[in-house]
């Protein structure tokens, strides 16, 4: 199995010069959704998802030549300009994870400083953008000091599958407009370690797709992804799930590929839907939806409905409605958004997105 140990990557520390990576990636929208895994962040169900734009983690990443001769990994981290403790750990536990991958990090004195475009914690998957960031910083960083991913492909690969270990949903992030992650034969290439991307595969109607994010809450999430996938070992309705979303990909890989709004449409409701189900059904069982989150879905119910356009919901895990609808109707969509959704929004924010390009290292 693909790995990328490779004890070989040393630097001579007296060679190197202090220096510093940036890159920007955005957070993705799953519409079939990854909620359950195994091994080391191994998917059970193939997920395909829309890559964002204006939400996005930018990253800095700052090196140079660790002063001593301590075998641990040096960390210096900020998170909007201000120290925090509890990101800083779980980054530093992830950069310990992968030491055999990039075994030079132990001979640098690192400082990340990273920040959101968006809130962090609501359900807009933001650690799919922050650990997107942070994996292409770390390429980018082995290609600054051993010239090995000059290939455009391989870097994208070896960047998806180290964001995976971070964060599953992290590995989508890394390509644009769509992207496909876990194992099936609907797809050639297809994968469980990195997700491989969908651009090329899907009609023109969704790279002009747009994305409102409706915030009914911006509160941190009670229950974590992490644990809900955790709570997915011993569901009831685990394996029937897994069956479900696997005989969904089909149909909406054929829906997105012909651009028939109206079948992507359903499956991606029905996916937000399931997806909450699953953690109202699990044990112990919880709630991320809000009573504004259960009106803003039948008023865009209604509008649709009315109006005939092609709007459509999905959910994250977390509280936030996304909108989806293609740009061709932009003026009157965001009329309907800013006239019947907004007022239910926390503080009547909402973010606009759209589907995008991918990161960018800045």
């Amino acid at each position: 199995m693909l790995d990328y140990k490779n004890p070989n990557l040393i630097i001579e520390t007296a060679e190197v010069e202090p220096g510093s990576i940036a890159w920007r990636s955005p957070s993705n929208l799953a519409i079939i959704k990854y909620w359950g895994k195994y091994g080391s962040q191994l998917p059970k169900n193939p997920s395909l998802s829309l890559t964002l734009s204006s939400s996005f983690t930018e990253t800095l990443l700052e090196y140079s030549p660790k002063q001593s001769g301590d075998r641990n990994i040096s960390l210096e981290f900020s998170f909007h300009q201000e120290p925090n403790e509890p990101f800083r750990e779980k980054v530093l536990k992830f950069l310990e994870s992968i030491t055999d991958i990039f075994p030079f990090l132990r001979q640098l004195d690192l400082k990340i400083s990273t920040g959101n475009s968006f809130p962090h914690s609501a359900g807009i998957a933001s650690s799919a953008s922050a650990m997107s960031a942070l994996a292409l910083c770390l390429c980018s960083l082995e290609e600054e000091l051993f010239n090995t991913l000059e290939d455009d492909e391989a870097f994208d690969q070896k960047s998806s599958f180290v964001a995976r270990l971070g964060s599953g949903s992290a590995c989508r992030s890394i390509f644009p407009t769509a992207a496909l992650w876990g194992q099936t034969g609907e797809v050639e290439g297809s994968s469980d370690l990195y997700a491989i991307s969908m651009a090329d595969e899907v009609h023109d109607i969704f790279k002009d797709f747009h994305d409102d994010i409706l915030i009914a809450s911006t509160a941190a999430k009670r229950v974590s992804s992490r644990a809900g996938h955790g709570l997915m070992d011993n569901h009831p309705f685990a394996e029937a799930r897994y069956t479900d979303a696997k005989r969904k990909m089909h149909f909406l890989l054929e829906a997105m590929k012909k651009g028939d709004l109206e079948a992507f449409g359903k499956m991606a409701e029905n996916e937000a839907l399931t997806l909450h189900s699953l953690m109202m059904s699990s044990n112990p069982s919880y709630i991320l939806l809000k009573p504004n989150t259960l009106e803003m879905i039948e008023r865009v119910r209604r509008y649709r409905e009315e109006s005939k356009h092609p709007v459509y919901f999905s959910l994250d895990a977390g509280p936030n409605l996304h909108v989806l609808y293609p740009g061709e109707i932009i003026h009157e969509v965001r009329l309907f958004v800013e006239e019947e959704l907004m007022p239910l929004c926390e503080e009547e924010k909402y973010l606009q997105d759209w589907v995008g390009d991918g990161p960018v290292q800045v």
